[in-house]
């Protein structure tokens, strides 16, 4: 993720938590009660199609990845163990960011000719926007959106091929049952997706978070060098990375806050199209779940897998760039230690491609209409066979690219409506109806 990007995203985003009144901190509490305080309530409150709780995990399956264990932890070999102080940094501003992106996709949702709630980004800067400018947007979010996830959906499916290939299956047929799985779930709907990532995302997270756990209480006497390391090197990265200050610390905040930013998609308007389809009775109100996915995702999961690689010392091994999560777990549990990184690995790239394949069919469906659609569905369905065939070597390029053409498009618009946010964020947080912490 290049320097224009990123200044567009922590810049856009920065402005708008400013404007919003931070309210990802000031209203954190709240927000945390609201959220996983409620992880599994059971509440009917306003119009939608699937559960708050649903939604975002649809939305959550999107943004944990195979990159969650391997990219992460990655950051630290290559620019030190302070990028990761910066990657929350990039966390805390990109859930203002989510929540405004969120907010404004519940303000703008729609019916599409099949009764469903849908939008993002596209509908929320046709119609927030207006005019031509807003269509222009629209289209052109839309447009960029498609053309990235495409190839993205062959790249996951070879990222998932990988654990299948461990257990003795070949990479064709790995694919083909990855196809299948996503088929049978794609095919039905949001309703399914839903369905399906509420049970999936907790158990797998679950699993690698517990397992995470356990192997730093092991080596708990090395936490406390670890977080002091994290905050003494975030500012004095030649101590530990070598080289001129200037550029140490400079590479240390880019490769940090990229990651953050490229972990929890925020500021990509990928997470209002599953959340645009959630029962909620006001739009901040499901805002406040966009937090709760940078928390679960960088916070936590990120976070873990970079105290993994530092509590046991691989950090300072250079071989162990891409595999330090994976020999943390093996040197800890042995052979179920590689199963369970390769259950891990399955499961988060697994219920990316299912979301990311729901994302390609809302595209097409924005740009020309239900039926071509579908029609995209099956293309995307199509693109997970394709992984099993090609390697795709030179596709990073052409990725960060049409990454970089959407990100920009969306925070654009996201600038220019964040009056519209303070007002909803007004609304909600200045009415006892909603916010129980507001005195009348």
């Amino acid at each position: 993720m290049g320097g224009p990007i990123l200044i567009v995203l922590l810049g856009g985003g920065l402005l708008l938590s400013v404007r919003m009144g931070f309210v990802q901190l000031r209203y954190l509490p709240f927000i945390l009660k609201q959220t996983f305080g409620k992880m599994f309530a059971k509440e009917n409150n306003g119009e939608g199609s699937v559960s708050a709780f649903a939604a975002a995990t649809a939305a959550l399956a999107s943004s944990i990845g195979a990159a969650n264990i391997v990219v992460a932890p990655s950051i630290v070999f290559t620019a030190g163990p302070g990028a990761l102080f910066w990657m929350w940094i990039a966390a805390i501003i990109g859930q203002g960011t989510k929540f405004a992106e969120i907010a404004l996709g519940i303000k703008y949702r729609e019916k599409n000719e099949d009764g469903e709630f849908i939008g993002g980004p596209a509908y929320t800067f046709k119609k927030g926007i207006g005019g031509t400018l807003g269509k222009i947007m629209g289209f052109l979010v839309a447009f960029f959106f498609m053309i990235e996830i495409l190839p993205s959906i062959t790249l996951q499916t070879i990222s998932a091929v990988g654990p299948l290939e461990q257990l003795g299956l070949s990479r064709v047929v790995g694919a083909i049952i990855i196809t299948i799985l996503v088929v049978l779930v794609a095919y039905g709907g949001i309703k399914r997706i839903a369905q399906i990532t509420e049970k999936m995302v907790p158990i797998m997270a679950a699993i690698y978070i517990i397992a995470g756990l356990v192997i730093i209480f092991i080596n708990i006497d090395k936490v406390p060098y670890a977080f002091g390391i994290i905050f003494k090197s975030a500012f004095h990265p030649t101590a530990v990375i070598g080289g001129m200050a200037g550029h140490g610390i400079s590479q240390m905040i880019k490769a940090g806050a990229a990651r953050g930013c490229y972990s929890n998609e925020a500021g990509m308007g990928s997470a209002p199209y599953a959340h645009a389809t959630a029962v909620t009775d006001h739009p901040c109100r499901q805002g406040m779940w966009g937090i709760f996915e940078v928390i679960s995702d960088t916070i936590i999961i990120c976070t873990i897998s970079v105290l993994l690689v530092l509590v046991t010392g691989l950090w300072e091994n250079p071989e162990m760039k891409d595999i330090g999560v994976e020999r943390a777990f093996n040197d800890t549990f042995g052979n179920i230690g590689t199963t369970i990184i390769s259950i891990s690995l399955f499961l988060f790239v697994l219920s990316t491609i299912i979301v990311i394949v729901f994302y390609a069919e809302k595209q097409g469906e924005y740009l020309f209409g239900t039926t071509v659609g579908k029609i995209v569905r099956l293309v995307a369905c199509l693109m997970i066979v394709l992984g099993g065939f090609v390697s795709f070597d030179n596709a990073g390029a052409f990725l960060d690219a049409t990454l970089g053409l959407v990100v920009f498009t969306n925070m654009i618009g996201m600038i220019l409506l964040s009056g519209e946010v303070k007002e909803l964020v007004n609304d909600f947080f200045k009415n006892p109806k909603y916010y129980p912490g507001k005195k009348k």
